[in-house]
């Protein structure tokens, strides 16, 4: 059962179960902090394929095929796929799922993808619309410069508020909870955790906030109102607080999206930065690694949520967070037109409940 708690927060009574998670990434993430915690890391970022394009689609499709042998699921089990990307009519979903014969829902929200389709998929088994739902995002660095900024043999400056797209993609198998007992176990080490353990608690779905940003390479301002809006908004629709979660996960903010949103949410009396991390701040290291600002990209918390964040819930080391998915709003042609670009944010909230 749905309920909708205050204007936008949806509250699931049964809770759909996240069975499994997987991540794979590409070379200049591997050398990053996070590479212990991916299920694949890839040296050669084609992929063995003729384009760019043609590689990320290939991160989607190995992404699923790991989470779904975690899950010990086929492909014929998953009622629905909910996939995007950063590129044109989300090619690289679409491409790289189509041999799968899974029905298939393209979502475009910019880097906040990753939660976007993850709350497609919980309201569709929460409402028995589907048993069991793949969940899925990715980017890839070559592909998003080509498409947004410049051809890569142009070796133009990046300017110090300009973020890195990251390489890579994350998948989440998500089913009802009557069918969540029926997955196999994943081990973590020694310890033997049910996937079955945690579960979407809720979601809030984002508002489209415009901070008047007309750079392309400042991502992190365009974005980080809608973080705060988001935050804000779910904190009050459920009468919580920072406190009461062990972790307030946004999507790539990077540096200057960061402190941006901590600047916004302390004008509310909100005080996040205790327990906040982001994930375009957390895949690189951002002393030895030429990545500016920091991360992003929709590869970037979906990889750092089905890795680091998932298996962490697994070891109960985290067992109540919220994964805040941040996006900007653009194409190409609007910047060059000189409009402003939008952001937005989308919030989902694990648990563990076993």
């Amino acid at each position: 059962m749905i309920k909708r708690i205050g204007r936008h927060t949806l509250e699931f009574t049964e809770m759909p179960r996240v069975v499994s998670a997987a991540s794979v990434v590409g070379k200049k993430e591997s050398e990053g902090p996070l590479v212990q915690w991916f299920d694949r890391t890839v040296i050669d970022t084609t992929m063995g394929g003729e384009t760019w394009e043609k590689a990320e689609a290939m991160f989607q499709k190995e992404a699923v095929e790991i989470a779904s042998q975690k899950a010990g699921v086929n492909y014929d089990n998953i009622d629905y796929v909910f996939a995007g990307d950063l590129l044109n009519q989300c090619v690289s979903s679409s491409s790289g799922l189509r041999d799968f014969g899974i029905p298939f829902m393209g979502q475009y929200g910019a880097c906040s993808t990753m939660a976007q389709t993850i709350a497609c998929a919980s309201i569709f088994t929460e409402s028995g619309a589907g048993d069991i739902c793949a969940a899925v995002t990715s980017s890839h660095f070559c592909s998003a410069e080509r498409q947004f900024r410049l051809p890569l043999q142009y070796g133009g400056q990046r300017t110090p508020t300009a973020q890195w797209t990251v390489t890579g993609s994350g998948c989440m198998i998500i089913s009802g909870a009557e069918n969540g007992a029926l997955r196999k176990p994943e081990f973590i080490g020694n310890n033997d955790r049910s996937s079955d353990q945690i579960a979407v608690k809720h979601v809030c779905t984002g508002k489209i906030i415009d901070m008047g940003i007309k750079d392309a390479n400042n991502m992190g301002a365009a974005m980080a109102g809608a973080a705060a809006d988001t935050v804000y908004r779910f904190l009050n629709d459920t009468n919580t607080a920072p406190y009461d979660y062990d972790l307030i996960v946004t999507g790539d903010l990077g540096k200057v999206g960061t402190d941006i949103l901590y600047e916004l949410l302390e004008k509310e009396n909100i005080k996040i930065s205790d327990n906040h991390k982001d994930c375009g701040l957390m895949i690189f290291d951002l002393e030895t690694q030429d990545v500016h600002a920091g991360g992003s990209g929709c590869g970037c918390s979906a990889s750092v949520l089905c890795s680091y964040l998932y298996k962490n819930m697994l070891s109960r080391k985290l067992n109540n967070i919220l994964f805040i998915a941040t996006g900007a709003l653009m194409s190409p042609t609007i910047v060059q037109q000189g409009e402003s670009i939008s952001g937005i944010a989308h919030l989902v909230n694990l648990v563990n409940i076993n």
